[in-house]
């Protein structure tokens, strides 16, 4: 479960995603996510579904590497469904006693079902091909307005992108304290909920300390090189739009024109 987390991973190849400058795939990425909630049918979500397919095989990404991902939300899915489909209220399709599935809460858990799915597939494209350097430069550059309100531009876009980078590693740390404390004869699974809360204590200190002793590195390293924030410093390649990065916002624009569409006239 751990090593199924895709978010913050980069996935190297050669694409037209991958080439695209950072800028154009965040906004893209919250056009897309924005369209999620403008569609409210399943002839919505099909559109919506086109889209994505498009983005996934443009990618070139392996579709079983970027839909692993999804294993590390079915619980969230499940519960989400499952309270959808159980306490939303209408047409009664079925019932015991006061256990009861209507039709309206089928219709909810499905689009909720695929908004969830969609959603971290979209989010994890846009990690999957870029940088986190792009990652800090794109960030960088589209908060650039926020320093005339005196907001540390520079920095708030490098934590992010640094805590996105920190996410798979420290999912593949807790891999290896959980494979480690299992062997020393740790157990996680069995118990009742407060057995199994105290079970995590032997993983998250080491985790923790791990988490701080990296920090800590880091730190240092940056330091070292000299790195003093963000005034006065040059980038080593500037952000520059192309020719495919219009031909991309011209995509997602019609899309979202789509989308505005089929919720104005309840398609």
């Amino acid at each position: 479960m751990i090593r199924d987390i895709t978010l913050g991973q980069y996935y190297p190849t050669k694409s037209v995603l991958h080439r695209l400058d950072p800028r154009t795939k965040f906004i893209g990425t919250l056009l897309f996510v924005l369209s999620l909630f403008l569609f409210h049918t399943f002839p919505g979500y099909g559109v919506a579904t086109v889209f994505l397919v498009c983005i996934i095989v443009l990618s070139r990404v392996p579709v079983s590497f970027m839909f692993r991902g999804l294993k590390a939300i079915f619980l969230i899915l499940l519960i989400t469904v499952v309270f959808h489909i159980f306490l939303t209220p209408g047409r009664v399709l079925w019932q015991t006693g006061f256990v009861k599935i209507t039709y309206e809460g089928l219709m909810q858990a499905g689009k909720m079902a695929i908004r969830l799915i969609y959603l971290v597939v979209g989010s994890s494209i846009m990690t999957l091909t870029t940088t986190p350097n792009q990652l800090t430069d794109g960030l960088e550059s589209l908060m650039r307005p926020l320093n005339y309100v005196k907001v540390p531009v520079h920095e708030v876009s490098m934590m992010m992108s640094i805590a996105l980078r920190f996410i798979p590693i420290l999912m593949e740390e807790t891999d290896k304290i959980m494979k480690a404390q299992i062997a020393r004869g740790a157990d996680f699974e069995s118990g009742n909920l407060l057995q199994k809360a105290k079970g995590l204590i032997p993983l998250l200190v080491p985790l923790f300390v791990s988490a701080f002793r990296r920090a800590n590195d880091l730190a240092m390293a940056m330091e070292a090189r000299c790195y003093h924030g963000g005034e006065g410093r040059t980038q080593m390649k500037p952000l520059q739009y192309k020719g495919r990065d219009y031909i991309a916002y011209g995509m997602v624009l019609a899309y979202l024109a789509v989308s505005i569409a089929f919720r104005i006239r309840g398609i």
